[in-house]
């Protein structure tokens, strides 16, 4: 069999072990980019395609008579059109809990750096201010722990579950987010009313036409004044000119995201802006610690030798 891997360096600079994934098939072709141009020629002859971010739509899918198999080197699989795939009966399988704890430790680390104000201390020191002070200890930047304060989840699955896990270590409250469109749940929170209620906001819910915007306007403006929002799950869930609106007003207490709707942001984008306050962009690492991609790898050669055995696991569509 041979395997086309269509963006390997979406995923490792040489620090990662292949060999799992190398010894899958007789023959792999590693492309470190693929342009959506060069998609149709790279596949052709394939019986597997690993992707990330490139795109295979119907004219690619349709395009190869041998292709069995696509793995999704991401959990999320926007990438794909899956009508083709199963009209042409190929296995779509994606990867799943690999990188948990590197994205439960993205969020607290962000959280401290807003809830502790890192910035302005180190700021502080850096600028001579601990220096010139007439105590032992800057107070001029007061902030709260987190023990009794209120989480707000949103988005309850693998992610959302480990980051509430965490959160009671810290003493938090944590609430969990009703999701968009389905029917009151025990346990669960609409999210105008944990809007209202929450300290933190930390959003886990994939990007769907249900949470395109899920945050905008009238959400921010119904957070609490010191509250801070957290997104490590996609840039679309919120609106991103609104949130530098509500940041640069003093609406909301601050927010941190590792996403935007463009990625990488050639073409610039609001939050961007230097002067907004309170303020930390990540260039989406929180899932990337190294442990979590090399799971990544030995999840995709498991995800091929269990298509081989005729077993397939993590089945998006077949």
């Amino acid at each position: 069999m041979r395997g086309v891997f269509l963006d390997d360096h979406t995923l490792t600079d040489g620090d990662l072990d292949l060999d799992a994934l190398r010894g899958t098939l007789d023959e792999w072709i590693f492309r470190g980019s693929t342009s959506q141009d060069e998609v149709i020629g790279a596949i052709q002859g394939a019986d597997v395609v690993i992707t990330n971010k490139v795109i295979l739509d119907s004219a690619a899918l349709e395009s190869t008579a041998s292709l069995k198999l696509v793995c999704v080197a991401a959990t999320g699989t926007n990438n794909i059109n899956m009508a083709a795939a199963a009209c042409r009966n190929i296995t779509v399988c994606n990867a799943r809990a690999y990188a948990t704890a590197s994205v439960v430790e993205h969020v607290f680390l962000m959280i401290l750096a807003l809830t502790h104000r890192l910035e302005p201390h180190l700021k502080a020191v850096s600028q001579g201010d601990w220096g010139r002070a007439d105590r032992f200890s800057l107070l001029e930047y007061p902030f709260r722990e987190l023990a009794g304060r209120t989480l707000g989840i949103v988005g309850y699955g693998e992610l959302g579950k480990a980051v509430a896990g965490a959160a009671t270590a810290f003493g938090l409250q944590v609430l969990i987010a009703q999701r968009p469109g389905t029917d009151a749940q025990a346990g669960r929170h609409a999210l105008k009313e944990l809007l209202a209620q929450a300290d933190i906001i930390s959003l886990h819910c994939p990007l769907t036409d249900q949470t395109r915007d899920l945050i905008a306007g009238k959400q921010l403006d119904s957070m609490r004044h010191d509250a801070i929002l957290i997104n490590t799950a996609r840039g679309g869930i919120v609106n991103e000119a609104d949130l530098a609106a509500a940041l640069l007003s003093g609406r909301i207490g601050g927010a941190a995201v590792d996403v935007l709707t463009e990625e990488p942001p050639v073409n610039g984008n609001p939050l961007l802006d230097p002067t907004i306050p309170n303020l930390i962009v990540t260039p989406h690492i929180a899932w990337a610690g190294i442990q979590s991609r090399q799971k990544l790898i030995d999840e995709l050669a498991a995800n091929i030798r269990a298509f081989q055995q005729g077993e397939p696991r993590n089945i998006v569509t077949a």
